[in-house]
């Protein structure tokens, strides 16, 4: 049964969540900042992580940057929660780290939807467990691992979230092909998510800044007018 943590300051949200979570078949905890939730985490780590943005002390995107930054935890899916709805706000939710994001006043049901699209999303949509290379880039699913190794250097770990290590594997196992965003999204985020298509823009950048420190964000091209594809030949 997945275990959901749930991060929130207001009791009557967290009292929402957690009923319509149980109700739905998972395992619930509460914490009320971020502080208590790291320490929970670290005794317990969770499936997934439902995170408010405002909350006293540390932000939900301080938190977020603080767990994508542990070697341990970033791979963690976590869900935004917040009253904040303009697109610069979901921007730069997902670009601290989080996986999706959720506006308040929100509906269960499509928190729940969104809950069991990421933890499906976690497990990789059934893209199988092949070692996948592209380049001086080796992918392994099973250990979550993406390994860049050149000649005469020593290899060198490329660190992604959840989000982006599934992208960087549907993209290495269909090579030189374009994908659109509406296509990206059925296949990496799932087809019964409500994810708006700026949001695959959001993680292509994330994506490419993590190759980057490896040298390989050439590998991944924008095809104006189309979208994105893997290339084994990069300009």
């Amino acid at each position: 049964m997945p275990r959901i943590l749930v991060v929130e300051d207001e009791p009557s949200i967290a009292e929402l969540i957690a009923v319509n979570l149980t109700h739905s078949g998972f395992t619930v905890e509460r914490a009320l900042q971020a502080d208590e939730a790291m320490r929970m985490i670290r005794v317990n780590k969770p499936d997934l992580l439902i995170l408010d943005w405002m909350m006293p002390g540390k932000s939900g995107v301080q938190f977020t940057k603080e767990l994508r930054a542990s070697a341990e935890l970033q791979h963690l899916p976590i869900l935004m929660l917040t009253a904040k709805g303009a697109e610069a706000d979901k921007i730069q939710g997902l670009d601290s780290g989080a996986d999706d994001y959720v506006t308040k006043p929100f509906s269960p049901k499509e928190l729940i939807s969104r809950v069991k699209a990421l933890l499906r999303r976690n497990s990789s949509l059934g893209l199988g467990d092949e070692v996948l290379r592209i380049g001086p880039m080796q992918l392994d699913p099973i250990t979550h691992r993406v390994t860049v190794s050149r000649q005469n250097q020593s290899d060198q770990f490329v660190n992604l979230g959840p989000t982006e290590f599934r992208l960087l594997q549907f993209f290495m196992s269909n090579p030189e092909r374009v994908h659109s965003r509406s296509h990206l999204l059925d296949r990496v985020w799932g087809d019964q998510v409500y994810i708006e298509e700026r949001t695959v823009d959001v993680h292509i950048k994330r994506l490419r800044a993590a190759l980057a420190e490896a040298e390989c964000d050439p590998y991944i091209e924008t095809v104006r007018g189309s979208g994105y594809r893997i290339t084994k030949t990069p300009s």
